[in-house]
């Protein structure tokens, strides 16, 4: 089989590849082994703009919010689904110093935050004592429908092999890729935390994180909007909510805790003024990066393998973007964004 292009992995970032390559009518096979507890299938897919206890503008949030409207409103029309709504974070106060931390912020730039008009609207559902602020518009991604939606669309394209990637079945032959019965131009690793351990590209400053978060039922509670005090209750679907997540740098490996599930349903019980009932409790590893930034891109000394992994935390805004990005390189021999692109660590990836 000849094709264009081997994809290995289906998170959010080899979805979407594969969804720009298709609008390019380039040929590909997408390789990816289904596991339940992969970055992507257990985010919350928020598309936050402010971050931190200062509550400062991610990263190339204006342009970012603008491209991840339009890439999410055209793949679920094709899809046939809505795989993106528009939010509000009530942002409830932990202590009076991130009050005004909020209110400092909110006067120097009113960019995406606002305060409400009654600080008394939510204590039917909360208890909180330091008032509350606003944070919108959020994205809200659906993003187990649209994978699931995209996998079915694949399978149906005769476009996915579900197996595990071996890499010992990878050749070069002149310029080609050769995976056992496939021939292709060049392959493209999506492979999330599976990154770290890539021949090719283990050498790349990967920082991966353990988040945990409790999927919750709560009937009754509205899902109108996200709310946060620490940890957030994002709505998934009537009476389901995804409640998380934490960030834990130093883990002996991808399973849930009990110490993540208690501490969480203590913060619960003090913070709800209704009953709930944990329903999962999931799990996952994410592809961070020590500057925060992903790695896009071909390596140096092997022009046709090439990568879209480090999304972190953002995936679900850094991953459409820079997806283009890499198909518009790959055919018109475009830009990528240089604090994106990999090229920034070739010395270390030609000692790999």
């Amino acid at each position: 089989m000849q094709i264009d292009v081997i994809i290995i992995g289906q998170g959010i970032s080899g979805t979407f590849l594969s969804y720009y390559l298709q609008k390019k009518s380039l040929s590909f096979i997408l390789i990816d082994e289904s596991r339940p507890n992969t970055a992507s299938k257990a985010a919350a897919g928020m598309i936050n703009p402010v971050t931190g206890r200062r509550m400062v503008k991610t990263w190339m949030i204006d342009e970012l919010m603008t491209f991840s409207k339009n890439a999410y409103q055209q793949i679920g029309d094709e899809l046939n689904m809505e795989c993106m709504t528009e939010r509000k974070i009530i942002d409830f106060f932990p202590t009076p110093q991130m009050r005004n931390a909020f209110i400092d912020r909110f006067n120097e730039d009113a960019d995406y935050l606002d305060l409400p008009a009654s600080e008394n609207e939510w204590r039917e559902n909360f208890n909180y004592e330091f008032g509350f602020g606003e944070i919108a518009p959020i994205f809200l991604v659906d993003i187990n429908g649209l994978l699931s939606s995209f996998r079915e669309k694949l399978i149906a394209d005769g476009q996915l092999m579900e197996e595990k990637f071996d890499i010992n079945e990878l050749h070069t032959i002149e310029n080609k890729i050769q995976y056992k019965n496939i021939s292709s131009d060049k392959i493209i690793f999506c492979d999330g935390i599976n990154g770290v351990d890539n021949p090719y590209f283990k050498n790349l400053p990967f920082a991966p994180n353990k988040g945990e978060a409790l999927i919750v039922e709560i009937k009754e509670f509205p899902s109108s909007h996200i709310f946060k005090k620490g940890i957030n209750i994002v709505p998934l679907k009537k009476n389901l909510f995804w409640i998380g997540s934490s960030y834990e740098w130093d883990f002996k490996d991808e399973q849930h805790s009990e110490n993540f599930r208690m501490q969480t349903e203590s913060v619960l019980h003090q913070w709800l003024k209704m009953p709930f009932n944990i329903v999962d409790h999931v799990a996952s590893v994410r592809p961070a990066t020590l500057e925060r930034r992903p790695f896009v891109g071909f390596h140096p000394a092997h022009q046709n393998i090439g990568i879209l992994n480090g999304m972190g935390t953002k995936g679900c805004s850094l991953a459409p973007y820079f997806a283009k990005q890499l198909v518009e390189n790959m055919i018109n021999n475009s830009i990528i964004l240089p604090e994106g692109n990999v090229q920034r660590f070739n010395k270390i990836l030609l000692r790999s």
